[in-house]
C-alpha cells in the first residue's frame, strides 16, 4: 500500500491531503506539523482575526474530525530534521522515524525578521505569518498606542489598516520610492497611499528603519533619515523567504524555491512540492506564487499526479488584498509591463489598474471592482487583449469584451 507524507500542515498540505481522498486515493497520508493547531486559513490573520471579528474556530480549513474521518494522520508540534532519499524515509524532531512512498513538501515560507544588532530581537517586536503571531500581537492592539509598521508591502499596509481601525497610532515606513513598488504600478501605489492617509497613517517612503530603541523592550525607532519616533511595538513585514534548508540539505535542486517541473516534482521522482516554498514554471520562466489560490491549485495538481496522472500544472496567478473596506482583487503577473491604464468605475474608490506589455494583458489590479477583475481574470486566461482605449473609455461595455 502507498504511503504519501506530507511536510507542512498548511494550506497546500490540506488541499494535497484532501484531493487524494476525494479522488479515491485508499493508501495511507500522514501530515505532519510543527504547529499545535489542525491546518487553518492564514490570510485572515493580518485582517478579519486580529480585528475579533473571525474567531479562531473559524480559521480552521477543516474541523480536527475531518483528518480522523477520511484516515490521516496528522502529527503536529512535530518537525522533520532530515529527509533520507535513499531509504526514502524522514527524521522527526522527536527522533522517529517514518517511512514514506511518495513524499510531498508543503513547507511555505518565512517571514524575514530584523537582526538582533538592529533591535530586531527585542520583546514588542512582531513579525506576521501565522496563528502565534497573530496572538502574540493581540493584546498589543490597544487605543492610542503607537506602532511601527516596517514595510509598505501588501502585508504592512494590512497590519497598518487593522492598527488603524482598532484605533492606534501608526507610522509606516518604506526604505523604496513607493509603497508596493515591488509588487505593482504607480497608479496602485497611489490609490493605497491616499486610503491609508485618509485613515490617519503616517506613511514615510524613501524611509527605512536605522534601528529599534530599547533595553528588553521596544521603546523607539531612528528612521534613516535621522528621525526618532516614541512606538509601544513594532510590525515587521518585510517580505518571506521560501523554507528550502530541509530540501537543500537532503540535496534537492532549489532556485529561487524548491525547483519543481512541470508536474511538481522536484529533483528526485519521489518528492514532489507545492505552495509557497515551491519554484515552478509559467511562460518559460521559474516563479513562486505566494497566493491561497496558488497552494490549492497546485497541491490538488500534485495529488493527481502521485495517483499516476500526467498533469501539467499550469498556474493561474490571482491574489487579493483587504483593508478598511477595500478589496484588492489582482487578475495575472504584471512582471515586465510596459504600460498601465486606468479605468475609474462609477462610485466612489472603484478603480481597476490594467497592465500590458505593448499590446499584449499581463495583469489587473482591480479595487472595489469584481465584475472588471472576473473580466480581466478570463481575458488573461483566454490569452485575449483589449486595446487601451476599450479599457479606459467610459462607454465601454466591459462585458462585450468576453465574446468572441
Amino acid at each position: 500500500m502507498t504511503h504519501v507524507v506530507i511536510v507542512g500542515a498548511g494550506q497546500a498540505g490540506a488541499a494535497l491531503a484532501a484531493k487524494l481522498r476525494s479522488d479515491g486515493f485508499d493508501g495511507d497520508i500522514t501530515m505532519i506539523g510543527a504547529e499545535t493547531v489542525p491546518p487553518y486559513q492564514r490570510p485572515p490573520l493580518s485582517k478579519a482575526y486580529l480585528l475579533e471579528e473571525m474567531p479562531k474556530e473559524r480559521l480552521y480549513l477543516r474541523p480536527a474530525e475531518f483528518y480522523e474521518d477520511q484516515q490521516i494522520l496528522l502529527r503536529l508540534s512535530t518537525r522533520v530534521v532530515a529527509i533520507d532519499r535513499q531509504g526514502k524515509t524522514v527524521t522527526l524532531s522527536d527522533n522517529s522515524v517514518v517511512s514514506y512512498d511518495e513524499l510531498a513538501l508543503t513547507v511555505g515560507a518565512h517571514p524575514r525578521m530584523l537582526p538582533a544588532s538592529i533591535g530586531g530581537m527585542l520583546d514588542g517586536v512582531y513579525g506576521m505569518r501565522d496563528l502565534d503571531d497573530a496572538d502574540a500581537m493581540a493584546p498589543a492592539l490597544v487605543e492610542g498606542r503607537q506602532v511601527l509598521i516596517i514595510g509598505g508591502g501588501y502585508i504592512g499596509l494590512e497590519a497598518a489598516a487593522v492598527a488603524a481601525k482598532r484605533g492606534l497610532k501608526v507610522t509606516l515606513v518604506e526604505m523604496a520610492d513607493r509603497i508596493l513598488q515591488r509588487v505593482a504600478a504607480p497608479q496602485t501605489s497611489d490609490y493605497f497611499r491616499a486610503l491609508h492617509k485618509s485613515h490617519g497613517v503616517d506613511i514615510r517612503e524613501g524611509v527605512g528603519l536605522d534601528r529599534l530603541i530599547g533595553d528588553d523592550r521596544v521603546t523607539g525607532a531612528r528612521l534613516t533619515d535621522g528621525t526618532e519616533i516614541a512606538i509601544d511595538f513594532a510590525v515587521v513585514g518585510v517580505g518571506i523567504n521560501p523554507a528550502t534548508i530541509l530540501a537543500e540539505s537532503a540535496g534537492i535542486a532549489v532556485d529561487s524555491g524548491i525547483t519543481t517541473d512541470e508536474n511538481g516534482r522536484t529533483s528526485d521522482p519521489h518528492i514532489w512540492a507545492a505552495g509557497d516554498c515551491a519554484s515552478c514554471l509559467f511562460k518559460g520562466a521559474r516563479i513562486r506564487l505566494e497566493s491561497v489560490g496558488n497552494a490549492i491549485d497546485q497541491a490538488e495538481a500534485i495529488a493527481r499526479n502521485i495517483m499516476g496522472n500526467d498533469e501539467p500544472y499550469a498556474p493561474r496567478p490571482w491574489f487579493w488584498s483587504d483593508q478598511y473596506d477595500c478589496k484588492l482583487q489582482i487578475a495575472g503577473l504584471n512582471t515586465g509591463y510596459t504600460d498601465v491604464y486606468t479605468r475609474i468605475g462609477d462610485a466612489p474608490g472603484v478603480q481597476s489598474n490594467w497592465y500590458f506589455k505593448g499590446s499584449e494583458l499581463l495583469a489587473v489590479d482591480a479595487m472595489n471592482d469584481p465584475r472588471n477583475y472576473m473580466i480581466g481574470k478570463r481575458l488573461i486566461e483566454a490569452g485575449r487583449s483589449p486595446t487601451p482605449a476599450q479599457i479606459t473609455d467610459p462607454a465601454t461595455d466591459m462585458k462585450a469584451l468576453l465574446k468572441p
